[in-house]
């Protein structure tokens, strides 16, 4: 019975919504990448990746856009389905593209299928204090829930480009708001992109959840970048919290296992990652 779950590695048992609670308890720092498929997936399980995620950033890194927003549903749903057959130990979770949680039912029919087709145990949406309502009508189906704060590619139309955010004192101030809001509506983690240090050491010390920063500085509970831009694959300009681990290394899952190791002992990020 259960063969499925016979056939993982006992000694690093999967990831889950209490694991990821426990390391925040602990101080174990979180270490996160993306994955889209199963190949990769299951080379960033085998280097000791916490959690794995299937982003919408496939729209630029994989299919070519110029940003997340042409992803669709069908899209995230195809990648995760992959994704998840690799998975050993990590833990599964999903961006929930541009507009389709435009409404709590729209949010609820998606979620549900990023979960039972393909696979995740989290979705992930973007969005402050106007998506209290949407996180707390899926945490009331039981659906885990990564809400994402800071620089929200989504909406880089509307902000004008991929800026820093929380700069700004009453900024800094609503972003620790909404988090709070978020968490109360019943949000399993809060994600933080591309804002100054104190802005994510304050949410972090002001959350009973794990928040996990990209471009977030030193003191949040866990890291994660994309993954091609941890293998030195994604060509141009690359963003300053970006560190290219295939630099000194000798095959990809050496990268990832470096990247592991410098999170979990938090030589990264370093200054020279951070915004101020």
């Amino acid at each position: 019975m259960y063969k499925q779950l016979e056939e993982r590695d006992q000694t690093r048992p999967p990831v889950n919504v209490s694991t990821l609670m426990r390391m925040k308890a602990e101080g174990e720092p979180i270490a996160c990448l993306t994955a889209y498929d199963a190949s990769f997936a299951r080379l960033v399980d085998d280097a000791g990746t916490d959690v794995v995620l299937v982003g919408d950033s496939l729209g630029m890194v994989i299919q070519g856009h110029d940003t997340t927003v042409p992803v669709t549903v069908d899209d995230i749903v195809y990648h995760s389905r992959a994704v998840a057959r690799s998975l050993r130990h990590a833990f599964l979770m999903a961006d929930m593209p541009f507009m389709s949680f435009s409404s709590a039912q729209q949010a609820l029919e998606n979620a549900v299928r990023l979960m039972q087709e393909g696979g995740a145990m989290m979705v992930k949406l973007e969005g402050g204090a106007s998506q209290v309502n949407i996180v707390e009508h899926l945490a009331g189906h039981d659906i885990p829930v990564c809400a994402h704060l800071g620089l929200r590619p989504q909406s880089v139309h509307k902000i004008g480009g991929f800026k820093v955010q929380g700069r700004e004192n009453e900024q800094a101030r609503q972003m620790l708001a909404d988090a709070r809001a978020l968490e109360a509506a019943g949000a399993d983690v809060v994600l933080l992109e591309c804002v100054p240090n104190e802005v994510g050491k304050a949410i972090r010390d002001a959350l009973n959840v794990p928040v996990i920063g990209i471009g977030a500085g030193p003191d949040v509970d866990g890291q994660i970048l994309v993954l091609y831009d941890v293998l030195g694959i994604t060509q141009g300009p690359m963003p300053r919290f970006v560190k290219n681990f295939m630099l000194d290394s000798a095959t990809p899952i050496d990268a990832c296992a470096a990247y592991v190791s410098a999170v979990k002992d938090r030589s990264y990020p370093a200054p020279e990652h951070c915004f101020s």
